[in-house]
Parts: C-alpha cells; sequence; structure tokens
C-alpha cells in the first residue's frame, strides 16, 4: 500500500526541498512541497518536477495526488 511517507520519501529523494508535507488515505493524496527548484516555472512546470520525482509510481500505485507548490519565498508570504 502506498503511505503518504513513502511519497514524501520519493519526492526528497528527487529533489532539493526547503519543506515537504504529504497526506492521504492510500489512494488520494495532497502535498504541500517548496523548493527554490520551482523559481521561474509554471504551475504546470512544478507539477511535472515533482511527478518526475515519483516516476512509475504516478501511472499505477498513486491514484491522485494534488499539490501546492511554492518557492520559499512564497512560502513565507504565504505564512
Amino acid at each position: 500500500m502506498v503511505t503518504p511517507e513513502s511519497i514524501q520519501k520519493d519526492i526528497e529523494q528527487g529533489m532539493t526541498l526547503s519543506q515537504i508535507s504529504v497526506v492521504g488515505d492510500g489512494q488520494h493524496f495532497e502535498a504541500v512541497v517548496v523548493s527554490e527548484e520551482f523559481a521561474g516555472m509554471s504551475r504546470i512546470q512544478r507539477q511535472q518536477r515533482v511527478y518526475k520525482t515519483l516516476g512509475e509510481r504516478m501511472r499505477g500505485e498513486v491514484h491522485a495526488l494534488s499539490m501546492k507548490t511554492y518557492t520559499p519565498q512564497e512560502w513565507q508570504e504565504k505564512q
């Protein structure tokens, strides 16, 4: 079974992050991902970057992943 922790671990291993949180019920997940890598990227490019870290899991194991992506500066302004 897919867990929020396993998704978080994959994202952490594939990106340089300032902060991340993932919650979910085994099929549907929500992530907040904060990374300097997002600077200059569109919302779609940011999501594609996160999906890349999950690779094949997005085609089978993970039914749905909604996410909010921020640069550290955007995150700080949101707080």
